[in-house]
Order: C-alpha cells, then sequence, then structure tokens
C-alpha cells in the first residue's frame, strides 16, 4: 500500500545575498500545490511580475515549478518523484532563476525536495531455496540477499525480521558503502528426520512513518551428512584494475576449500550482492576467478566492494569480500571555458592588461588531471594561473600597423601519459591610436615647369603615407610660410589640402627667376595631430620666347654704315662680323647664321656659328662697288625664332669712288625712316648729332697731321673703325665677348696694310651721312678722347 503524504511546504530561509530565495518542498507533491508567495518574499508586487513579463528560467532542467504571476506565487507544475530527480544524492535540490524585463532583474530561487517515505524495500528475488544439512554445526553462516529501499535516511532501508527463529538468528554488519550484510547464523541443529524442509519468512523494514516493509521467502532443505562448510583462504582479497581493462580481463582468483570429501567438498563461487549494477561489471567462474564483464569508469566510480560467497553441494557456505580499486588512465582532455573576453584593445595597451579570463578543468586524477596552458608563439600575451582561473594578459607591445588583428591559441595539456590537450581560440582586434607621422615618400623632390605657363596649371604632386588607419590616417598638405625674393611663396605655388597637387598661382619667367624652394607639410586628422614636412624645388625650363638681338652691325636710319673691301682682297678676306645674343638659355640661345638675300650671293659667305663675313672668292673689277647682303640670325630653338640684319658692302680702293653710289643708299633709307613715327626720328637725329660732333672734332685733329704726313698721301679713303658698344651677358648665357682689342698697321700701299683683329669686330666702316657733302674720317683719336667714351676697345696703330 501507499503510505498517504502530507502536504506541506516551509520556508527555509533567505539567502544572505539580497534577492535570493529558498524553499523546502517534500517529494510527491500533487500538481497545481503551493510551494511560496515568491513575489512577497522578494518584496515585489504582483504588478511588477506581470509588466516585467516575469518566467522562470530553469535552464536544462525539467519544469518541475510554475510560476503564477496573477498571486505571485510559486506552484507545482509536475510530480516530483525526489528518487527520479536526483536518484541518492543528497541534498535534492532545484536551482532556477526568476527574470523580469524592464528594467532586467534576475533573482535565484533553489527548492529543496524532502525525502517522504514512499518506497518499500525489496529483494531482488521473491524467494531463496537453501539446502543445509542436519550436520551444519551451530554457529553456521549463511548470507542472505539485501534488500533495497530506494529512499534515504530514516525513509530507507533498517533493519530485518526472520520468522519463525527457532533454528536460526539475524546478524547484520554495517559495511563501508553503508550498506548492510545480513547473515542467518544457525543457533539450533536441523533435524531432517524431524523437519526436512524449512520455511522462513525474512522481512526488510525502513524507518519511515509510516513504516514500510518488503519480504523474502527462505526454502531451507535440510540435507544429510555435510559436516564441513566452504572456508575462505582470506577474509578480504583485494585487486586493482585499469579503467579501460577490456571485457573478459581476469582481476583477481577467491579461493575455499572444504574439508568435505565427494560432492559435499565440492565448492562453487556466487556474487552476493543484490545490486543489478554489479552483476552487469562482474561475474565469477566456477573456479573462483573474479572476470570484467561490462565497462568500468573511474570518474564514476573509484572502488567496488563486492561480497562473494562459497557453497559446497551440502549447502554449506562461507562469504569473503573483493575489494577492487579502479585505476585512472588518461581519458580526459582539459575542459576550457571562456569566463570573460576583451574583442579588442587598443594599440597603447599596457603591459599586463588581462584581456580574458578561462576555467579549466580536467577529470582524471593526479598528474593525468594536472594541466598547465600556454599560448601559441610570437604573440605578445602570455597564460596566467590564478587560482582555478587563467587569465589572458598583454605581454609586449602592440602595435596595429604590424598587425591589426591576433588570433590567441590557448593550447592547454595534463601530465598523463601521453598527454591531452585541448584548445581554444580568441580573435583579438587592435585599435589604432594616432602614433604615426606622415612620411612623404621622396626626403625631397624637385619639379620644373616651363616658363609662360597658364596660372592654376598642375606643377607636380607630393605624396605622402600614414601607417595609421582612417582619421588618423587622413592627411591634409599645407604651405609653410616662407619666401621667395621677399615675396610669400603661396604668391607663387598652392598645394591641395586633400590631394597634394601643387599648382603654379602664377606664370613665371625664366629670365628674372630660375627655381625657388618651399616646404610642404603634410598632417594627419589625429588628436593631437601628427606632422611631417619635405622640401620642394621647382626648376622654371626656358622657353623660346626671345628673339635673337643684333648688336652690331647696329641698324640706324639716320646714316649708312658700309664695310669697305679693297678689290684686291683675297678669299676668305674679314669684311665685318654679324655680332647677336639671345637672352634664352641653353640650345634657343644657340645662335646660326646664314645669307638670306645678296647682291651677289657668290662673293660672300656668312660662318654658320660665328656671323663672320668673309670674301668667297677673289674681287675682280667686274664686282659692282655697292653691295647688300641681309644676314638672317636664327636660334635653335622650337619653334626657332630669327632676326635680320642689312650689311652694306662697299668694294673699292678710295673713298671718293664710292661717294656717289651710296647716295641711292641714303635714299633708300630715308623712304624707309619716313615709315617711322616722329619720336623715333627725333632720337635717332639726337643720337646723329652727338656722333658726328666727336666725328668732327677728331677729324679736325686727324687733318692736320694727314697733311704733314707723306704716308697717307695717295690714300683718298680712310678706314673708319665702328667699335660696337661694351655688351656683359648678366645671366652667362649670351653670345658677345666683351673686350675686342685691334691691331691696325697702314703703309702708302693699301694692299701692304695689316689689320690684326685680336677679339673680332670689324675692320673698316664707312659712315656717310645724308647731310654731309664731304668724306668724313674717323682715325685712331688721342687716349684721351678714348676715355671719354668709355670704350672697350684696344686700337693700336702701327
Amino acid at each position: 500500500m501507499t503510505p498517504q503524504v502530507l502536504p506541506f511546504f516551509s520556508l527555509l530561509f533567505l539567502a544572505p545575498v539580497l534577492g535570493h530565495v529558498s524553499y523546502t518542498i517534500p517529494e510527491e507533491m500533487s500538481k497545481g500545490s503551493f510551494i511560496g508567495n515568491i513575489a512577497q518574499d522578494l518584496g515585489l508586487d504582483v504588478k511588477r511580475l506581470e509588466g516585467g513579463k516575469a518566467r522562470i528560467h530553469t535552464g536544462d532542467s525539467a519544469d518541475y515549478v510554475q510560476l503564477d504571476k496573477r498571486k505571485g506565487v510559486l506552484v507545482i507544475n509536475e510530480r516530483m518523484d525526489r528518487e527520479a530527480v536526483c536518484d541518492r544524492t543528497t541534498p535534492c535540490v532545484l536551482h532556477f532563476q526568476i527574470a523580469l524585463e524592464q528594467p532586467i532583474e534576475i533573482f535565484p530561487v533553489t527548492v529543496e525536495i524532502t525525502d517522504i517515505n514512499d518506497n518499500d524495500p525489496v529483494f531482488e528475488k521473491e524467494g531463496r531455496v537453501l539446502e543445509i544439512s542436519e550436520s551444519a554445526v551451530v554457529g553456521s553462516k549463511f548470507l542472505l540477499e539485501k534488500a533495497v529501499d530506494p529512499d534515504i535516511g530514516l525513509n530507507g532501508l533498517q533493519s530485518y525480521t526472520l520468522q519463525p527463529n527457532d533454528h536460526f538468528v539475524l546478524k547484520l554488519h554495517r559495511q563501508s558503502d553503508s550498506g548492510k550484510k545480513v547473515e542467518m547464523i544457525l543457533q539450533k541443529p536441523l533435524d531432517r528426520e524431524r523437519d526436512e524442509f524449512v520455511t522462513l519468512l525474512l522481512t526488510a523494514q525502513d524507518g519511515g512513518e509510516p513504516q514500510r516493509s518488503g519480504t523474502m521467502q527462505i526454502q531451507i532443505n535440510v540435507l544429510d551428512a555435510n559436516d564441513n562448510a566452504p572456508v575462505f583462504t582470506q577474509n578480504v582479497y583485494k585487486a586493482s584494475i585499469k579503467e579501460n581493462s577490456p571485457s573478459g580481463t581476469l582481476i583477481t582468483k577467491v579461493s575455499a576449500s572444504d574439508a568435505d570429501k565427494g560432492s559435499n567438498g565440492e565448492v562453487s563461487y556466487v556474487i552476493g550482492n543484490s545490486m543489478s549494477s554489479i552483476s552487469k561489471l562482474f561475474h565469477i567462474t566456477e573456479d573462483g576467478g573474479f572476470i570484467l564483464k561490462g565497462r568500468i569508469d573511474y570518474e564514476k566510480a573509484q572502488k567496488y566492494e563486492i561480497d562473494v560467497e562459497a557453497v559446497d553441494q551440502g549447502g554449506l557456505s562461507d562469504s569473503s569480500k573483493v575489494i577492487i580499486d579502479v585505476g585512472d588512465i588518461n581519458d580526459n582532455t582539459p575542459d576550457i571555458k571562456m569566463i570573460s573576453s576583451s574583442t579588442s584593445v587598443e594599440e597603447d595597451t599596457p603591459a599586463s592588461t588581462v584581456i580574458a579570463v578561462m576555467s579549466v578543468n580536467d577529470p582524471d586524477s593526479e598528474e593525468n588531471g594536472r594541466v598547465s596552458c600556454a599560448i601559441n608563439e610570437n604573440t605578445p600575451f602570455k597564460v596566467v594561473s590564478s587560482s582555478s582561473f587563467y587569465s589572458i594578459v598583454v605581454d609586449g607591445e602592440l602595435d596595429r600597423e604590424r598587425s591589426s588583428e591576433y588570433n590567441i591559441t590557448v593550447m592547454c595539456s595534463d601530465e598523463g601519459v601521453p598527454s591531452l590537450s585541448s584548445s581554444v581560440t580568441l580573435t583579438l582586434h587592435i585599435s589604432d591610436v594616432n602614433d604615426n607621422a606622415p612620411v612623404f615618400e621622396r626626403s625631397s623632390y624637385e619639379a620644373s615647369i616651363v616658363e609662360n605657363n597658364t596660372p592654376g596649371l598642375s606643377i607636380f604632386t607630393v605624396k605622402a603615407r600614414d601607417a595609421d588607419w582612417i582619421q588618423n590616417a587622413r592627411l591634409s598638405y599645407m604651405l609653410e610660410d616662407s619666401s621667395v625674393n621677399g615675396v610669400p611663396v603661396s604668391s607663387y605655388v598652392s598645394v591641395s589640402a586633400d590631394s597634394g597637387v601643387i599648382h603654379a598661382v602664377r606664370s613665371f619667367d625664366y629670365e628674372h627667376l630660375k627655381d625657388f624652394h618651399f616646404r610642404v607639410r603634410a598632417q594627419d586628422g589625429g588628436s593631437p595631430p601628427l606632422s611631417s614636412n619635405v622640401s620642394v624645388r621647382v626648376l622654371i625650363q626656358d622657353q623660346n620666347d626671345n628673339a635673337p638681338q643684333v648688336l652690331y652691325p647696329v641698324q640706324t636710319g639716320g646714316s649708312v654704315l658700309a664695310e669697305m673691301v679693297p678689290r684686291s682682297a683675297d678669299v676668305g678676306y674679314l669684311v665685318t662680323k654679324v655680332v647677336a645674343v639671345d637672352v634664352d638659355s641653353g640650345q634657343n640661345a644657340w645662335l646660326s647664321y646664314k645669307v638670306h638675300k645678296a647682291t651677289d650671293r657668290a662673293l660672300f659667305e656668312v660662318g654658320l656659328h660665328n656671323g663672320e663675313i668673309r670674301t668667297v672668292r677673289q674681287v675682280t673689277d667686274k664686282d659692282a662697288v655697292k653691295q647688300r647682303l641681309s644676314v638672317l640670325v636664327e636660334d635653335n630653338g622650337q619653334p626657332s625664332r630669327s632676326a635680320t640684319v642689312i650689311v652694306n658692302v662697299a668694294v673699292a680702293d678710295s673713298f671718293p669712288e664710292v661717294l656717289s653710289e651710296f647716295t641711292d643708299f641714303s635714299m633708300h633709307d630715308k623712304e624707309y625712316n619716313d615709315k617711322l613715327t616722329f619720336y623715333l626720328v627725333l632720337a635717332l637725329a639726337v643720337v646723329s648729332f652727338l656722333f658726328i660732333t666727336c666725328l668732327l672734332l677728331i677729324i679736325s685733329v686727324k687733318v692736320y697731321r694727314w697733311r704733314q704726313s707723306r704716308v697717307l698721301y695717295h690714300s683718298n679713303l680712310p678706314v673708319i673703325p665702328y667699335y660696337p658698344p661694351r655688351y656683359s651677358d648678366t645671366l652667362g648665357t649670351g653670345t658677345l665677348q666683351h673686350v675686342y682689342n685691334y691691331e691696325v698697321c697702314r703703309t702708302t700701299d693699301s694692299r701692304k696694310s695689316d689689320f690684326k683683329l685680336d677679339r673680332a669686330a670689324s675692320h673698316n666702316v664707312l659712315v656717310m651721312d645724308p647731310s654731309s657733302t664731304g668724306t668724313m674720317q674717323k682715325l685712331h683719336s688721342e687716349r684721351n678722347i678714348l676715355d671719354e667714351l668709355d670704350s672697350p676697345l684696344e686700337v693700336r696703330l702701327c
């Protein structure tokens, strides 16, 4: 029969932690039974339970408890059998949490299930047959099967009774596993002639209220004349076996002897424990061999104590105990659980900073359960053990520019042989800090731009890199304050803040500015920002934007300049030299000379590179007195630029001979001059007046000497040398020399006269003024006159 269970409950205690409530209830309470007023015990309003959507979170456990939110109470949701829930574990406790929302609150609750006496002691077999010889001596022991009661404490198995007990008494032996070994001891000899069969009733009783019991019938067959019972060689047999031993392994061997002979001396062995779990793991052979039958696990049981009974054919028996120690093997890997971890840290995180905490457990024993953890190499992290936890800490400098992410693998190994291990991998991102200044691709820059550029033209681009990330690597470019020739550099160039493109602000002129320097700064967007600068040099490239300028012969509108060539001139006679310069540089200033037009192309040629006009052939009497050459001076630029100069040449041996011929030149020049503006005519007139005044002064001095000397008696047309003004190329790119030296030696015979040009210019110059009616001779003047003219020429008369 099932004893009546009184439903009761009690609030055991409120945990010291705020909000932790514990209850104690008996098992087998019906569904809907009251457990406790949880709202009152937690100090909550019932409306809070409904508004916070209160619910019970039990994890992996069955839903034995239900929350009535309307009443704020806990009730039984499913009947609880303590033996099914906890087996023999004490105390039997259910853990769950009550969760609320808005705001989120978690309240832990424990419910302890107490045992009630709801199970009867049960024997595995309903009856047992014993054969006992009538010669069994008083005091003979017979091991009986033990009853099993799933209840615990007082509700568990407490005592045995045997009825009737005229011949036998019971003796209980407490064992280390809290069980009781039951032996039936003969206290009065059996008499087969009086009672061939004896029927006994063995009753097992618990201590519950009401008390429960179970019975087993013992049938004793009284045998004849078996005077000696088997006797084990040892009271206790000890053995050990590894947990991975295969089925069929011989664990130990028990042995018992019987002094009887024949069938009464034949002994058989049986396992006395009634637990079915033991019979599934072990069995004993007829010769006493104790054999492993199932699979044993050290983590479930470290030792087994098994009762063994030796029985002879006469029914006499003896009992012994086999204690089996289970040896651990390393069959469990360490169990790693990550408790807390960070997903990212900044690259300036200091050493010893904890980034993760984990627990490691190995259920094996001794060295098999002793665990050590380490991190994969080449990472700035290490594992530190503290109490039962392991921490992953920073063990070096973190640099996002070297590695922006780490896969940290923690390997935990036990000390077993062979060692078992397990691992866990943590991915950690390194966030950026502004610790890198911008770096330009070059230590300095040099670029060029052609002069006469369009303002706003892109010259080139400076480029910097920043090893940081996102905002810390966002660069802006700017000019550093400086000046070029006293003018701010910002009036020459500008820089694009985003791209670093350098633009020209103005149009450059190579002839005024050949190069200039400035500095560009690159600054990142970090806080505080970091920056660096670089030197930039801009070269102005020359462009062929200047035409050649002819310095000699000078083209005037007021007078005719003519070079004298005697008819006796040989081939290669130097008539004059065209002197020109080009203010450009390089090949743009390389000048070439060639005859563009000429009265007689076969008579004269001009030097391609030096501008010297020389006779090509011997001058003859047939050659016209008046010769006119148009010389083209051209530079080597692309495209080239040019200038033209008119050179008048008089082929004659005397001055009067050519005077009338050059009158036409004057008329031609007059027509040309009429096209000039009034201001140009006025300027030329002033220059001509000054020039004629100087000539008259010189001629008046020389006329007197000329009359005194017969050297010049036969010479009707003296050579009047003309010297170009001093010219100096300040840029170092001109083509005109600075000083011209002449040596002139005259005789009565002009063919034997000697003219020596040290640093070339013209020999003879014939000057005809349209307003003049006579011949003007310009001879070598006095030293003081030359000084007044500031002439760079040195003339020596032989």
